[in-house]
Formats: C-alpha cells, sequence, structure tokens
C-alpha cells in the first residue's frame, strides 16, 4: 500500500509542474471553444484599451481628464504608456502568467477609476456606457484565461 501511495503522490507533483503545452491532447478537446472565446474577448478588451489610451494623448482627452478632476499633462500620458504595456501583456503568449495578472490587476483598477470618476461628477448615463461595457470584457477575458490556466490556484504554484 505505502508504493502505490509513494506513486499517486509522485504523479501529482508531477502534474503540478506542467505547462499548457505538456497538457495531454485529451484534456485539449474541450478547451477549444474556450480559447476561441478567449482570444476574441481579449483581442477585443484590447483593442478599445488601446483606442482609450490613443484618445487620452489627443487634446479631446486632455479635455476629458480636465472634466473628469485629473491632471490634464502627464498622468494621461503616463496612463496611456500603462495601457499600452498591458495591452502587450495580454496579448504576446510568452508574457509569463504573474505579468499577465498584474496587467489584468491594472486594468480593473483602471476600468474601476474611471467608473467611478464619472459618477463623481454626476456624468450623464452615456458616457458611464464605455467603461462599463469595458469593465464587461475585461471580467470575461480574465474569466477564460484562468480557465485557460486551470484553474484560479494556478498562481499559488507558481
Amino acid at each position: 500500500m505505502a508504493t502505490s501511495s509513494n506513486a499517486i503522490d509522485r504523479v501529482k507533483h508531477a502534474a503540478k509542474d506542467k505547462t499548457a503545452a505538456q497538457i495531454p491532447a485529451e484534456n485539449m478537446k474541450t478547451s477549444k471553444g474556450l480559447v476561441v472565446a478567449f482570444w476574441i474577448v481579449t483581442v477585443i478588451f484590447c483593442l478599445e484599451m488601446s483606442f482609450t489610451a490613443y484618445y487620452e494623448l489627443l487634446p479631446q482627452g486632455a479635455q476629458a481628464f480636465a472634466r473628469l478632476g485629473f491632471p490634464a499633462n502627464d498622468f494621461r500620458i503616463e496612463l496611456s504608456l500603462a495601457k499600452l504595456v498591458g495591452v502587450a501583456a495580454l496579448l504576446i503568449p510568452l508574457v509569463p502568467a504573474r505579468l499577465k495578472e498584474w496587467a489584468y490587476a491594472g486594468f480593473a483598477i483602471n476600468l474601476i477609476s474611471a467608473i467611478i470618476a464619472h459618477l463623481s461628477i454626476r456624468d450623464i448615463p452615456q458616457a458611464l456606457a464605455p467603461s462599463s461595457i469595458t469593465s464587461v470584457l475585461w471580467a470575461f477575458s480574465y474569466y477564460f484565461w484562468r480557465r485557460l490556466q486551470g484553474g484560479w490556484s494556478t498562481l499559488d504554484r507558481r
């Protein structure tokens, strides 16, 4: 009995160290739709974040920042650059999972802050739509990414 228990423990330990590329083919069959859904939602989300990063660099973006009560100078440039770095982190497959997790966290903070900023000035409901829709895209992208990573405890093993 002790030898079979040790063998099971070794198999469990070896399974923890596998990367996504080493997952057996039978598991990959069930996740093809998940992979497609992840990439569709993530690309749309990244396009939206890239468009907002570009807009923030325009004079209209500076005016929007000032209307929301933010400084219109360096902050919007830093935010735009951070968004573009985060987009690159999500779209480049070779980026480590921990960095992708930080990119998702940064986007979550950005989107929540945008919604709070619009609510704090009692902005019209139509102004909340882009941040709200982008937040939904973020949530789906993050959900699909975590599913592809093998669940919610994947980062604990790294």
